[in-house]
């Protein structure tokens, strides 16, 4: 099997990562371009005695490292604050997060990939967690028409310490909550009630305000094809606890905190837990 058929599978998802790593679409997707250069110039190969796509992150991680996180051709997409932010939070933790929660490896596979034990990624999934909840207690707009769905991801928004400021089902429901209530981060899905669009939601809200999105939906390889402007931040369908948390933790992460005011939270001041 060629190594195009090998790693066509395992690009989105890939792609996914990347942006998420880097907090941009531009930045993430220069790194996957580089490491496929590399790989169809010779330059590098995968490892032929794991699986594909672990062997693929590996050296995805072996790119990241050797260019200290930052590629020549990748625009600068951080503020001076999200600097500061990165500084606290050490690489190692983020990336072993990302790995583990958004991307669905095992601690074992997070730790061939990082190169570590996986003790050791176990202690900096925990560690990345507790660095992403402080200061970041948020207003969010759910866009969701199936009620369970939407019933289960404001659960989870209130367990991480967020306040939801409102359930939308439809594209002008949520335009006009998010006039209305100016949310801090959107958590939407892409097919709607009526057969509106979560796209266009965020898009319309987009104009108006400067806050996060995220997108869930069943079928990310169909938004992560690398052709037009693509989610930053994805969830896949079915989801979990962990991966919610780590992904509001990221786009909040990455997002300059002075488009955001302070906000109590769920009752509570935004810095308790």
């Amino acid at each position: 099997m060629s190594i195009t058929a090998t790693l066509t599978p395992h690009l989105p998802y890939l792609r996914r990562y990347a942006r998420a790593l880097t907090g941009s679409q531009a930045s993430g997707d220069a790194y996957v371009r580089a490491l496929l250069e590399a790989m169809l110039g010779g330059n590098v190969t995968l490892d032929g005695e794991v699986p594909p796509r672990l062997a693929l992150y590996r050296m995805f991680h072996k790119l990241w490292r050797t260019t200290g996180g930052k590629l020549p051709s990748a625009t600068s997409h951080v503020a001076s604050s999200v600097e500061g932010r990165l500084q606290a939070l050490q690489p190692d933790n983020r990336e072993a997060l990302l790995l583990n929660t958004v991307e669905g490896f095992t601690l074992g596979e997070v730790a061939a990939i990082l190169e570590t034990t996986p003790q050791e990624a176990e202690l900096a999934i925990a560690a990345a967690l507790r660095a992403i909840d402080k200061d970041l207690a948020s207003r969010v707009l759910i866009i969701e028409d199936e009620t369970i769905i939407a019933l289960d991801l404001e659960n989870l928004v209130v367990e991480t310490g967020h306040h939801v400021v409102g359930i939308a089902t439809t594209r002008d429901e949520a335009v006009r909550m998010a006039l209305e209530c100016k949310p801090d981060l959107i958590l939407t899905d892409i097919q709607l009630a009526d057969d509106s669009s979560g796209i266009d939601a965020a898009a319309a809200i987009l104009r108006e305000f400067d806050i996060p999105v995220i997108f869930i939906t069943a079928y990310p390889e169909r938004l992560l094809t690398g052709q037009r402007p693509e989610p930053t931040y994805l969830i896949s369908k079915p989801f979990s606890r962990d991966t919610v948390k780590a992904t509001i933790g990221q786009a909040l992460f990455f997002h300059e905190p002075a488009s955001r005011t302070p906000h109590v939270a769920a009752g509570r001041p935004a810095d308790a837990r």
